[in-house]
């Protein structure tokens, strides 16, 4: 590999390791902050509710944060600001309301929204000389090594212990990742402020009479993720109708995670060969997955786990990774916030729909979720056919 190469993929690797450690201590805390909920009081709604005022803040508030970073170009700031605020999760072990739990749950998103569009700028830009479905496989799958660990050292804790005492055990990685972030800021060579920002991303100038591509995709990928169950609502189902005891469910968790990283590499790859058309299998995979997570059979369960792992590896890899081929650079940070933005208000939308679907019918449940992925594959077929025509041109 050349020297811009081994370049690149030592960045990646760097963050890598803070997120693995960021995602012990979110991905823990994830697989239990439903059930936690419920023991704290919360409804159905109120637990679909939490999830999607958490995602729109930690998406939606992207935006924002994604426009400032192309503007200030202060993107170890705000990357160091966001990861700080994950201490706010270990904190739920001295949360005995639900408000103040809700409170700390929703104040971590917002971490999330601070210093993501700035980390997929850096991944995106440096990627390039390796492949950015490679530079984002890598960066997701040591992601998931630590949404693996945390869950089931969380799983582990509270069999023994208690959720209390697995909140406090998350302290411990939470800590760990500021030190990470600063050794890696110091040893990344990349200066994104003297490098050009010119180049013209692949399809930048495709659109459908006067509308860009880019918002075509927004569209798909809104209408995609409003239709993919929040894991906080899968879990709550679970606890709800005790189809699996209260032990496994981090334990499934943690499996997801485990798949998604495995995922995340080999469809990253397959993107660097075959390109967009890849996408196709976001709305594929999403398919099944409500008929199977919200029965009250284990194995079925399990199995729409497992694609529910897979489709989240392919959203943050392959989602991500089109995003370069249509936006220039100079405007890379804020379309990876509206991206985000977009995906949180999707996510919001669709958690506070099933959760409110939920107390009438499980069944209301699927025919939404499985309306939605037709919805979003037929629309993405409708991107495909406008980019291979311009392309032709």
């Amino acid at each position: 590999m050349h020297a811009s190469g081994d370049k690149a993929l030592r960045l990646i690797l760097l963050l890598g390791l803070v997120s693995l450690a960021a995602d012990m201590v979110y991905e823990g805390a994830r697989s239990i902050t439903g059930p936690y909920l419920l023991i704290l009081g919360a409804s159905a709604t109120m637990v679909g509710l939490v999830a999607g005022v958490g995602e729109i803040a930690s998406y939606g508030a992207r935006i924002l944060f994604g426009y400032a970073a192309d503007k200030s170009r202060r993107h170890w700031t705000l990357i160091m600001t966001g990861y700080a605020m994950i201490l706010s999760l270990p904190a739920l072990a001295f949360a005995n309301r639900l408000d103040i739990a809700s409170t700390l749950i929703i104040l971590e998103r917002l971490g999330k929204a601070i210093r993501t569009p700035s980390r997929d700028v850096i991944i995106a830009y440096t990627a390039s000389s390796i492949g950015r479905g490679k530079g984002f496989g890598i960066h997701e799958a040591m992601d998931q090594i630590g949404a693996v660990i945390g869950p089931l050292i969380i799983a582990v804790v509270i069999n023994y212990q208690g959720y209390r005492d697995a909140f406090l055990y998350l302290f411990i990685p939470a800590t760990a990742t500021l030190p990470l972030l600063m050794y890696a800021r110091r040893y990344a060579t990349l200066n994104l402020d003297r490098d050009a920002y010119t180049s013209i991303s692949i399809h930048a100038r495709a659109s459908i009479g006067s509308i860009p591509i880019f918002w075509l995709y927004l569209a798909f990928v809104s209408i995609s993720v409003a239709g993919y169950a929040h894991f906080q609502i899968i879990s709550y189902h679970i606890k709800y109708t005790s189809s699996i005891e209260d032990v496994y469910i981090p334990i499934l968790f943690a499996l997801a995670m485990g798949v998604d990283a495995l995922i995340a590499i080999v469809v990253g790859h397959v993107f660097d060969r075959r390109g967009l058309p890849v996408l196709i299998l976001v709305p594929l995979a999403t398919l099944p997955i409500a008929p199977l997570v919200f029965s009250t059979n284990p194995t079925f369960i399990l199995a729409g786990v497992m694609l529910w792992g897979i489709v989240m590896g392919m959203q943050e890899t392959i989602m991500r990774a089109s995003i370069a081929t249509m936006v220039d650079k100079a405007r890379l940070a804020t379309a990876y916030g509206l991206f985000n933005g977009v995906y949180g208000i999707a996510w919001f939308s669709g958690s506070v729909t099933m959760g409110m679907l939920y107390e009438s019918s499980v069944l209301n449940v699927i025919i939404f979720s499985v309306a939605l992925s037709i919805a979003s594959m037929l629309l993405l077929l409708v991107m495909l056919k406008v980019l291979k025509a311009s392309s032709n041109r």
